[in-house]
């Protein structure tokens, strides 16, 4: 089966835009719609030099609509007590911009965004960790949520018999990080650093992250006080995090990854299969990353789409973490 034997349409394709240079090179790359986010603590990328001012974000929504193209807004962290205005301002600034869709994952945001702009397109983050019909349903019937994006961990069985069960529209992610935890439940970057990727947007920042060299042409990676990797001088990596890092047992001397290896999930040889099983878009992880990246990924699976290719393309490996590719929990790994 190919994608061009699929009579449906073609799914959209939704791309990372950590910032407005990138988010050019999206729309350039053939984007149907890009996803940004403010810069503070609303958004799960607050990392420093990435996202928008309000005014970045005007000209970002001018732009993508000169080339119909829609621009989403992620506001999909958790406000903690008392902080809420910072949620509230973000949803007033969306609305006032223009922006095609909030992307949201609090039940209290989605309840402001809701009740006081109704006409305001609304999406589920895969951060609010709704992974069964009933917790998709519930959102839609309280906040008239009008798609979902579906967490990494499921298999292509597993979206058919949702996208069967739901009332929305499925976003699929297709390529990027590809993460073991639940999302929008993950405290080991809180524990590690005191920074909550949930509530803060950071996981691993880059100022707790250190590298120091160690004997011979070996280096150590840590974030916080915390020993991750013993990584040898000539061997590729990403960026490090708690949940990709190896480490040692006290009667082994082999290391180990105690959750994931560092590498990008790619599913281009299924996006066939993600069509038929209801998917009606596909999601590129990435905000965090450049330009080029950006402009590769984006261009190589707007081809894949418009052909009706389904195999892999051979550019990604490039830019994939560590230089190296998998298919997840879509290739039988069982993380549940």
């Amino acid at each position: 089966m190919t994608v061009s034997e699929i009579d449906v349409a073609p799914p959209e394709l939704v791309c990372p835009a950590g910032t407005p240079a990138a988010l050019r090179a999206a729309v350039e790359a053939g984007a149907d719609a890009v996803y940004c986010g403010l810069r503070n603590a609303t958004n799960a990328r607050n990392f420093p030099g990435l996202n928008f001012t309000p005014d970045e974000l005007r000209e970002a929504v001018a732009f993508g609509h000169s080339r119909n193209v829609r621009v989403f807004l992620a506001v999909n962290t958790f406000p903690p007590a008392g902080h809420f205005d910072l949620w509230r301002e973000a949803i007033d600034v969306a609305h006032d911009v223009g922006i095609d869709a909030v992307v949201l994952a609090d039940i209290g945001v989605a309840d402001y965004a809701a009740g006081t702009y109704p006409e305001l397109r609304r999406h589920l983050s895969v951060q609010a960790g709704a992974a069964s019909p009933e917790a998709i349903r519930y959102f839609c019937d309280a906040y008239a949520i009008r798609r979902v994006v579906l967490p990494r961990l499921l298999t292509v069985a597993e979206i058919r018999l949702l996208c069967s069960a739901i009332p929305c529209e499925a976003e699929v992610f297709v390529f990027g990080n590809i993460g073991m935890m639940a999302e929008g439940r993950c405290s080991l970057t809180s524990y590690a650093t005191g920074t909550s990727t949930n509530m803060d947007g950071i996981c691993s920042p880059a100022c707790d992250v250190r590298f120091d060299p160690i004997e011979g042409n070996t280096t150590a990676a840590r974030i916080g006080p915390f020993l991750i990797d013993r990584l040898p001088s000539d061997e590729r990596t990403g960026y490090p995090t708690i949940c990709k890092g190896r480490y040692f047992r006290a009667d082994d001397d082999r290391p180990y990854y105690a959750f994931e290896e560092p590498r990008t999930l790619n599913l281009t040889g299924l996006l066939a299969e993600l069509i038929a099983a209801g998917a009606t878009a596909f999601k590129i992880e990435g905000r965090q990353r450049s330009r080029a990246y950006v402009r590769s990924v984006v261009a190589a699976f707007r081809a894949a789409i418009n052909s009706g290719a389904v195999g892999r393309s051979p550019d990604l490996g490039d830019v994939a973490e560590s230089g190296r590719e998998t298919l997840g929990a879509f290739g039988g790994k069982q993380w549940r």
